[in-house]
C-alpha cells in the first residue's frame, strides 16, 4: 500500500536527517489524513487510487506555485516548489509520453461515429479513464481539442 510506503520513506528520511524530505513527506501524510477524516474513513483508510489522486493534485499545486514564482521573478522559490513536486511525483505512476497519449486519444475518438466538439467532454472522460491518472487533464483536453 502507498500509505505504508510513505510511512517507511518518512522513517528513512528522519533517520537520514533529510529535513526537507521529512517536511514534504509529513505534508503528504497530512493530506491523506485530512482526506480520510473528510470521507469518514479514518479507520479503514483510503485506497491507493484515492491517494494517487490526492498526490496528483498536490503535484499540480506545486507546479502552479512554481509557475507563479517564475512569473514573479523568484527562481529560488520556484526551485523549492519543483523539488517538492519531484518528491511527490516519485509516488505517482509514470506519465504517458505524447505519442502514447495521442494514440489513446485517437483510439477513443475512433469509437465515436461522428466526433464533434459537442461530445468533447465524453471523449475526454473516456481518455481519462483509459490513462488511469498517467496523463494530466489539461494535456488530454488539449490533444482532444486538436484532434477534433
Amino acid at each position: 500500500m502507498l500509505k505504508q510506503q510513505l510511512e517507511q520513506d518518512l522513517k528513512t528520511a528522519l533517520l537520514a536527517g533529510d529535513k526537507d524530505r521529512v517536511t514534504i513527506l509529513r505534508g503528504l501524510k497530512s493530506v491523506i489524513l485530512y482526506a480520510e477524516v473528510a470521507k469518514g474513513s479514518r479507520e479503514q483508510g483510503l485506497s491507493d487510487e484515492d491517494i494517487l489522486t490526492l498526490f496528483a493534485k498536490e503535484a499540480k499545486k506545486r507546479q502552479e506555485s512554481a509557475d507563479l514564482y517564475i512569473k514573479g521573478n523568484r527562481p529560488e522559490k520556484a526551485d523549492a516548489e519543483l523539488a517538492e513536486k519531484a518528491v511527490i511525483e516519485a509516488y505517482l505512476p509514470k506519465q504517458l509520453s505524447d505519442e502514447e497519449l495521442i494514440q489513446i486519444v485517437n483510439d477513443v475518438v475512433g469509437t465515436f461515429d461522428s466526433p464533434t466538439p459537442q461530445v468533447m467532454g465524453q471523449i475526454i472522460g473516456k481518455v481519462k479513464q483509459a490513462t488511469e491518472g498517467r496523463a494530466d487533464g489539461a494535456r488530454i483536453a488539449q490533444l482532444v481539442k486538436e484532434r477534433l
